[in-house]
C-alpha cells in the first residue's frame, strides 16, 4: 500500500503525471464494466473524471486513509454513480442505501461495499496462492498451465510427459483434490 499512498499524496498536491498514471492504468476497466452495463465511452470518461474529483477530494483530507488500491477504489465510486445514474433515469437497480444522506456518504457506503468484497476476494486469494505454494512439484505447474494458462490436456500431456492426455487429466485431478484439502484445512485455522 506504500506506492498507493504515494501516489495517493501525489494526487493531493496536484501531480499531473500521476493524475495521467492513473488514467492509463485503470480507465480502461471502468470503460469495459460500463460498456457491458448499458453504457458509453461519454458515460465512461464522465464517470471516471468525477470519480477522479472524488479521488482528489479525499486525497485532500489528512485523515483519510486508502484501505484498497487506487483502482478498486475509482471502480467502486464509478459503479455506484452509475447505478445511481440508472435509478434517477428509472432504469437501474435499487441498491442505493438510503435517500436521505449526502452523495458523499452514498459514494462512502458503496465503497465501504466494495472494499469489503475486495478484501474478501484478497484473502481468498492468498489462501489460495498458500495452498498452491505448499501442494510442490508438479502439480503447482500442472494446475497453473491449465488454469493460469489455458492449456488443453494434450499440451500438458506433452509437456509434463504424460504418456496421453488422460493421464495428464487423471494427474490434475489429485492434484486438485489435494489443492482443495490444503486450502480447506488453511481456511479452518
Amino acid at each position: 500500500m506504500n506506492s498507493e499512498q504515494h501516489v495517493l499524496a501525489e494526487i493531493a498536491a496536484g501531480d499531473r503525471t500521476a493524475t495521467e498514471q492513473i488514467y492509463r492504468q485503470h480507465y480502461h476497466i471502468v470503460n469495459g464494466w460500463l460498456m457491458k452495463n448499458g453504457g458509453d465511452s461519454a458515460d465512461a470518461a464522465d464517470l471516471f473524471q468525477e470519480a477522479m474529483v472524488v479521488l482528489f477530494g479525499k486525497a485532500q483530507d489528512p485523515g483519510f486513509i486508502l484501505t484498497c488500491s487506487i483502482g478498486t477504489y475509482l471502480f467502486a465510486v464509478c459503479k455506484h454513480l452509475w447505478y445511481k445514474k440508472l435509478q434517477q433515469q428509472g432504469r437501474g437497480p435499487k441498491i442505493l442505501h438510503s435517500n436521505i444522506g449526502t452523495e458523499d456518504d452514498d459514494i462512502g457506503m458503496a465503497y465501504e461495499d466494495d472494499v469489503k468484497v475486495h478484501h474478501e476476494r484478497e484473502a481468498h486469494y492468498e489462501l489460495l496462492n498458500n495452498a498452491l505454494e505448499q501442494i510442490g512439484e508438479p502439480c503447482r505447474s500442472l494446475l497453473k498451465a491449465y488454469y493460469n494458462d489455458d492449456k488443453n490436456m494434450q499440451e500438458i500431456a506433452a509437456a509434463f510427459g504424460y504418456t496421453n492426455p488422460d493421464n495428464a487429466k487423471n494427474q490434475k485431478y489429485k492434484c486438485l483434490t489435494r489443492l482443495r484439502k490444503i486450502f480447506y484445512s488453511e481456511q479452518a485455522k
